[in-house]
């Protein structure tokens, strides 16, 4: 797939006029986007579009770059990437096996982690050691863990008063065992040790999937002689350097979304909307007013895991144009969360998948759910193996019967001349050894002429299949189909708005709100007791290749405008090029005017000394670190919050919270 345009040069009486270019990448689930963007103009040169292609990261990616068009190296000055990736492996549960050493706490709730242990030690909330750090115990529990998970996160109660344990446990872990390994103090200065261990046994699991994707980029840009910055949009819209990155991937969870906001502000020139940016695997909302965006104040949740990540206030759900539907029974029809295959897309190299569907449908094995699929389910080979002697034998024969192309269960089983565990086919999947290929929403608008990229008779039988099972045509099931992905988006948008405001609840599983949701759905039935018209009072900026077979239902149940601007397919790209370099730091106040800042802990005498200490330190730290960021002409933004409490004896201080921002372009970026 190839969408580019080139910008001429500007040339006069002197000659030529070189024109600097910033090169932004977005690597989703389902596509890589890049665009050329010329910086001083604020014009985008070129876009393009390729598969993502998880089995090798660097094939899509140069494909996307080559798709650009003739690229002069040295016009680039600056190489953006942002990248859904972190977010999808933990929506899909994917990402590196983690160890969890726990110092002095006991788990109380699920923690994303393969293994946990605990061991003696950790401190109160004033730094003093509650005991010593059993050493024994974690050697031993080093032992347990080796050559069981890749990556260990490490997390002592109290460790933001004093990191001490986690540091000596972090020190003998790398002297027995090479493994990537965190410490929650690292990522999170934040009361709250829950969230602040899921948030490091996250950035664990992401290690390999960040590195996985830098290393691809930078191979791609070696081999077309493109040596320049490479910076990574964070959760917030703002760029963090590769080493960074590779340290803290948990930062680039929502990057991808983060960037769309950017991108969508850019392109639609909007002040106030509800941004709605949606790929193959997932769906994004965030509000925009006055150019600002919400952030989550007290950390992401994803996938429902909380985490003290600072990120742009963005709901992710599972709905995506490559969301699984699954049919369990007449009038049951489901889509998403899992990311597949569409049939449509891989029957255009793998045709003779259509003829294995039709022989499904003639075998009439059509009901009921297996192996945690359906019947029409196919697979194929990701990746493989470092080593088939590292699978079991079931798993191996299954990729051995997946090497020369993708089937169906029914085929392979004919293929291995044996049964088919279930068992190997989900832990291969988990693996991201194999994939699957299954009926998507996709295929239901191929079904329906709405979109003709792909193979529209492998859609058809898909649909066949499914609609004997759902108890209906074709037509109307793919119609069906439809209409649930337009009322799950709209479901999302409102959730999206409530959760701004602050409720918690779940639309879609309160029963109470069936009684609301059938009338909001079928506004124009006149047999329903009651109307329930919803309007949104700001517009909707739609981005996303598939957003324009959806959104404009969307807009008229909610009332609203639709704007789906210029280049909204390459939104992400865009706001990736366009994000700014931010140097952060964060300080509070507590009563007795003592200070809790990144450079120490000071008490003063006066709450005046000490807001005028922390903000003449505090700028002098964030201006330090944009200079060695590379920042030209830093804009300072403080923002300070103070926090009271009402009694019977007046007001009581509580605490006051201080943020202080450095942000802007890169010397790079800005040398024409």
């Amino acid at each position: 797939m190839n969408i580019a345009f080139k910008h001429p040069r500007s040339a006069n009486l002197w000659g030529v006029i070189t024109v600097s270019y910033i090169l932004g990448i977005d690597t989703g689930g389902t596509y890589t986007d890049g665009v050329l963007l010329n910086f001083e103009g604020k014009v985008v040169v070129a876009k393009a579009k390729a598969f993502t292609t998880p089995q090798d990261l660097t094939i899509g990616i140069e494909e996307c770059i080559d798709n650009l068009g003739e690229i002069d190296p040295k016009q680039i000055k600056m190489v953006s990437l942002s990248t859904t990736l972190a977010t999808n492996a933990i929506v899909e549960g994917r990402g590196g096996k983690v160890g969890l050493i726990l110092i002095g706490y006991r788990p109380t709730g699920e923690f994303p982690a393969q293994m946990i242990s605990v061991v003696s030690g950790g401190h109160d909330g004033l730094g003093t050691a509650k005991c010593e750090l059993d050493t024994e115990e974690l050697a031993k529990v080093i032992g347990q863990m080796k050559g069981e998970v890749d990556t260990l996160a490490i997390s002592g109660i109290f460790s933001i008063s004093n990191p001490e344990h986690e540091n000596q446990a972090k020190e003998l872990v790398r002297r027995e065992w090479d493994v990537p390994i965190i410490c929650a103090h690292e990522l999170s200065s934040s009361i709250g040790h829950y969230e602040r261990t899921v948030t490091a046994c996250l950035n664990a699991k992401l290690l390999h999937v960040i590195s996985d994707l830098l290393v691809a980029v930078k191979e791609v840009l070696t081999s077309k002689k493109i040596v320049v910055p490479l910076m990574v949009v964070k959760g917030d819209g703002s760029l963090i350097t590769e080493e960074t990155a590779l340290e803290r991937p948990i930062e680039t969870i929502l990057s991808g979304p983060a960037a769309s906001v950017v991108g969508a502000m850019f392109l639609s020139g909007m002040e106030t909307f509800l941004t709605l940016d949606m790929g193959g695997t997932t769906t994004d909302i965030g509000i925009v007013k006055n150019k600002y965006w919400r952030m989550h104040e007290e950390g992401a949740i994803v996938a429902g895991w909380k985490t003290h990540i600072n990120t742009a206030g963005i709901s992710t759900f599972g709905i995506g144009g490559d969301s699984y539907i699954g049919v369990e029974g007449k009038g049951q029809l489901c889509v998403g969360p899992t990311r597949v295959t569409p049939l449509c897309v891989i029957s255009m190299r793998y045709s003779y998948l259509i003829q294995e569907l039709r022989e499904i449908h003639r075998s009439k094995a059509l009901n009921g759910t297996i192996f945690d699929g359906q019947t029409l389910d196919c697979w194929m080979l990701v990746k493989k193996p470092l080593s088939l002697e590292s699978l079991s034998r079931d798993e191996q024969r299954i990729v051995k019967g997946l090497e020369d192309g993708p089937h169906n269960v029914k085929f392979l089983k004919e293929r291995i001349g044996d049964f088919v565990s279930v068992f190997a086919l989900k832990s291969l999947e988990q693996a991201r050894i194999i994939g699957r290929i299954s009926f998507t929403p996709t295929d239901a608008l191929h079904c329906l002429g709405l979109l003709q990229l792909w193979n529209v008779e492998a859609s058809l039988e898909g649909a066949r299949i499914l609609a004997t099972t759902y108890g209906s045509s074709i037509d109307s099931f793919a119609t069906r189909c439809i209409e649930t992905m337009t009322q799950s988006i709209a479901l999302a948008t409102l959730q999206s708005v409530a959760r701004k405001q602050g409720y918690t609840f779940d639309i879609t599983k309160e029963k109470n709100f069936k009684f609301f949701l059938e009338p909001f759905f079928k506004q124009t039935k006149g047999d329903l007791d009651i109307c329930v018209p919803i309007g949104l009072n700001y517009p909707i900026v739609a981005i996303g290749a598939p957003v324009s077979a959806y959104l404009p239902e969307v807009g008229n149940l909610l009332k609203t405008e639709v704007l789906i601007p210029e280049h909204s397919e390459v939104a992400s790209a865009v706001g990736a090029a366009m994000g700014k370099v931010a140097e952060k730091i964060t300080a509070i106040m507590k009563p007795g005017y003592k200070v809790h800042a990144p450079w120490g802990c000071e008490t003063f005498m006066y709450s005046e000394d000490a807001r005028n200490r922390i903000l003449t330190k505090g700028k002098e730290i964030v201006l330090e670190n944009a200079k060695k960021a590379g920042i030209t002409n830093p804009e300072i933004i403080v923002n300070q919050d103070r926090v009271t409490s009402d009694t019977n004896y007046g007001e009581v201080f509580i605490e006051e919270y201080f943020e202080i921002i450095a942000s802007g372009y890169r010397q790079e970026e800005c040398e024409h």
